[in-house]
């Protein structure tokens, strides 16, 4: 936890006070003193420092902060995810790890070879994912929510939702194994907001690359290995923002 997230509601006169696991990672983790400062936000709003006026560090656990908060929130990351739902444990380490590395959307869809009982999981309810939302921004000392929407029927996802956010994005990639363009090929030109769809174990059926083709997505393929779900997430975030740091370098590189 690199910074101490609060909702806007539980900040009154300009003091935080916690008593929850917040609370005890300033005393056990951070083994902060009275006078020590900690860094802060509010969820979907500033980010600043607090100074620790009371703490009690037997249980009950309580610690007061006054709340110095100046630094704008973070601007919304440029990489936007698909991803086909995934088992539970694996959805929690996708939603938390690319939440720190920086997505601005997730949209998770039905696929062919997804279990249909990965919809009855308890993950799908906002206060059970918004949990590992939460820790992403702790770790990347964010402030800035991802939004999450989920769709069970593949088709209408396809031809209604994506039609409708398409031309938010420069680019739409999918991740294939079998696509003969490299990820820099397809991601040529100007880039600004980019769509990323990353399938589930076993990858996308012919069907699904096929209209994620006619949407407009450029097929993409990171090599010849194959990567679990939450592993290709990472290796693919990861690429695309060295190109899109590339691609700002040479552009500001001057004539």
């Amino acid at each position: 936890m690199n910074i101490i997230l609060a909702e806007e509601n539980e900040i009154e006169n300009e003091q935080l006070v916690l008593t929850d696991h917040r609370a005890t990672h300033i005393v056990k983790v951070l083994r902060a003193e009275i006078g020590d400062s900690v860094r802060l936000g509010v969820i979907n709003g500033l980010k600043g420092t607090g100074i620790i006026e009371t703490i009690e560090k037997k249980h009950p656990r309580s610690v007061s902060i006054r709340v110095n908060l100046t630094e704008a929130m973070n601007s919304r990351p440029q990489i936007d995810l698909i991803v086909a739902l995934a088992r539970p444990i694996m959805m929690r380490r996708i939603l938390s790890q690319a939440t720190a590395l920086g997505v601005g959307r997730f949209l998770i869809t039905h696929a062919n070879r997804v279990e249909k009982s990965f919809w009855e999981a308890s993950l799908l309810e906002q206060e059970n994912y918004q949990e590992h939302l939460l820790l992403g921004l702790e770790q990347a000392v964010d402030t800035r929510m991802p939004e999450v929407s989920y769709h069970r029927r593949f088709k209408p996802f396809i031809e209604d939702v994506i039609p409708s956010i398409a031309e938010e994005y420069s680019h739409l990639l999918l991740a294939h194994p079998d696509a003969e363009l490299t990820l820099t090929q397809g991601m040529k030109g100007n880039a600004e907001r980019i769509l990323l769809a990353i399938g589930p174990e076993g990858g996308w059926v012919d069907f699904e690359v096929n209209k994620f083709t006619e949407a407009g997505f450029q097929t993409c393929s990171l090599g010849e290995r194959i990567l679990k779900v939450d592993t290709a997430v990472i290796s693919i975030h990861s690429r695309i923002s060295q190109i899109l740091e590339m691609k700002t370098s040479l552009e500001t590189v001057p004539e």
